[in-house]
């Protein structure tokens, strides 16, 4: 033992290599390109003796320490500089150019962009240069990103301002009289720095330059190809507005806008991302929402440092309350009817461009197990269909759990002819109860990935065809009992019918959890599953507002939690959203109706 502890010792520490490297550090272009201009340099100063004399001797004192360092080590130490290091030598005018402001000399310009772009071997930037039509004429640029842009806005705004004759060369600054007199566009933004210019040509603007003017001109000019406004893909009705968003942040503000004609409604606009930077917007009602809710919002999105943001999704994760619960804690929907009545609600709506999913917060679990067709639908179908829904909630992530715990525990809370048909079917069938779930579990959830990942109608079939083919089989071949397909059947359902995505994904989590608990300790297990997720649900806010509430924290439960009363009955908003009105309709919402007939049809 005492010759086996210092030999596991001496492999756990670390010990320097004295022999030299095996390997050769070659130069990277940054390396070469800045030692082919210090030599340049150099034999440039080869004429100044005293400095030739320096280096000789800035030189030799360079190479005794190298050589006292290769004598103390026995290998010569390498010096390398960090990634951003390396970046920043790369272009060190790049960085400048980019914050610098515009120049009043064309040609100077002209040879920024051309650095900043890469041009001429980037081929998407098209710098277009032209003459304005003045008395004489004004020698001009025009840069703009090809496949941002409309070509036809591009032909119409060089037209106008090539063609106009007679008019003299303006006394002031020359975007401010290209802005006021030559130039149609509707949006036009002067700007003076570089970056402003990246900013707009990048997202689809085209920016105009003038010979003797220190002014950018950033039109709008998009025009990119994108997807018409089609039926939503997971959140289809049969009753009410049948379009959804789409991946143009525009479209989407203005299809929310038709349902939300208020001019209360205020969208804000932020960029996100540090090297590809895109644009997310919130929505919200002035006079509605609570200032301290889009105060927070707005916090958190400018709090954001990430190199990219291309998705809703990914968003959603850096701005959630509690990232490491399963449960969403952002309401994600792709129908702009539900987010108007949100935002009618006191709620605030983020988008971002490129995701056809618009995100809303706070949000709390009823609201998630809500879909917009209850309210198009007649009250009493609503509540019916809530309930149904609240079912199946349960069952999607219970039923497996409390299967096990009766059929390995609790034998004697079912009927015995059940008891005797499970027992006969599980004859035959060589593996253990849990074994067998978990086989017919994991075989449910292949089924659904691969219907999901193959497109179109092929997926569907499948889908289909792979869970009869595998149940029919797996029944026939005495590897599962029948009974436990048609619970896992009934169990997939079940979470298909939960109408938000992400909680039913949390629920197909909490499923294996509460099969292992069930296993290993019945009705126990389960019950000690149930106390703790109901101990983190709780626990959970989104945005400050409790995770359960109305219930828990009990308030104002209002007529539109699990069941859903007549409409003219919803006259307060959820009061847990802090709203600045909280008074939805007046009491008498029905006007047609006789003030003594009823009290509107209240009981109270």
């Amino acid at each position: 033992m005492n010759k086996i502890l210092p030999q596991i010792m001496k492999i756990l520490t670390y010990q320097e290599n004295k022999e030299d490297e095996s390997f050769v550090l070659e130069e990277n272009p940054t390396e070469k390109k800045a030692w082919q201009d210090s030599r340049a340099g150099g034999e440039k100063d080869n004429k100044s003796g005293a400095d030739e004399e320096k280096k000789g001797d800035i030189a030799e004192a360079s190479a005794g320490r190298e050589a006292g360092e290769k004598k103390r080590t026995g290998r010569r130490r390498i010096r390398k500089t960090s990634p951003r290091g390396e970046k920043k030598a790369a272009v060190p005018g790049k960085m400048a150019q980019n914050d610098g402001l515009i120049t009043n000399d064309l040609e100077s310009n002209r040879k920024i962009i051309e650095t900043l772009y890469g041009l001429p071997v980037n081929k998407d930037v098209v710098v277009r240069e032209f003459e304005l039509g003045t008395v004489p004429g004004i020698k001009a640029m025009l840069v703009f990103m090809d496949g941002l842009v409309d070509k036809a806005i591009i032909n119409h705004l060089l037209q106008s301002l090539m063609l106009f004759s007679g008019v003299g060369r303006p006394g002031g600054r020359i975007a401010d009289f290209v802005k006021e007199n030559l130039l149609p566009g509707n949006q036009v933004q002067e700007v003076e720095h570089f970056k402003d210019v990246l900013k707009g040509v990048n997202s689809g603007d085209s920016a105009f330059f003038f010979e003797g003017s220190d002014r950018s001109l950033v039109v709008e000019t998009k025009g990119i190809e994108h997807r018409a406004v089609d039926k939503p893909n997971t959140e289809q009705t049969v009753r009410g507005p049948q379009e959804g968003f789409g991946e143009i942040l525009r479209v989407n503000t203005a299809l929310i806008r038709k349902h939300a004609r208020s001019g209360e409604l205020t969208t804000e606009m932020f960029t996100v991302g540090e090297r590809l930077p895109n644009d997310v917007a919130i929505m919200y009602l002035r006079d509605l929402a609570n200032a301290d809710l889009v105060k927070e919002v707005k916090r958190r999105i400018k709090s954001i440092k990430i190199d990219f943001m291309m998705d809703s999704g990914m968003l959603e994760g850096m701005i959630e309350d509690s990232p490491y619960n399963l449960n969403p804690q952002t309401i994600a929907t792709e129908r702009p009817d539900r987010v108007a009545a949100f935002l009618a609600e006191g709620k605030v709506a983020i988008l971002v461009n490129g995701s056809p999913q618009v995100l809303v917060v706070p949000c709390t679990m009823y609201s998630q197990l809500h879909t917009g067709e209850e309210s198009y639908l007649r009250w009493q179908y609503g509540t019916f269909t809530r309930y149904v829904r609240l079912l199946a909630f349960y069952i999607s992530f219970l039923l497996p759990g409390v299967y096990l715990s009766i059929v390995l525990f609790h034998q004697e809370m079912i009927p015995t002819e059940l008891l005797l048909a499970i027992a006969g079917n599980r004859e035959r069938v060589p593996f253990p109860s849990v074994v067998e779930l978990l086989l017919l579990e994991f075989s449910f959830e292949l089924v659904r990935e691969a219907g999901v990942r193959i497109p179109g109608v092929i997926g569907t079939t499948i889908g289909i065809v792979g869970a009869l083919i595998l149940g029919q089989a797996s029944v026939q071949a005495n590897i599962v009992s029948p009974i436990l397909v048609v619970l896992v059947a009934v169990t997939g359902l079940s979470s298909f019918a939960v109408p938000n995505f992400a909680l039913a994904f949390t629920l197909r989590i909490y499923r294996f959890f509460y099969i292992i608990l069930g296993a290993l300790m019945g009705f126990f297990g389960i019950t000690i599953g149930l106390f703790v997720q109901i101990l983190f649900t709780t626990n959970l806010k989104s945005f400050g507002v409790p995770y359960l509430s109305p219930s828990g924290p009990r308030t104002q439960l209002g007529y539109d939690v699990v069941y859903r009363l007549p409409l003219f009955l919803h006259e307060k908003r959820p009061d847990y959203d802090n709203p600045q009105d909280v008074r939805r309709a007046p009491r008498i919402s029905r006007g047609w109706v006789k003030r003594g007939g009823g009290n509107n049809g209240r009981s109270d």
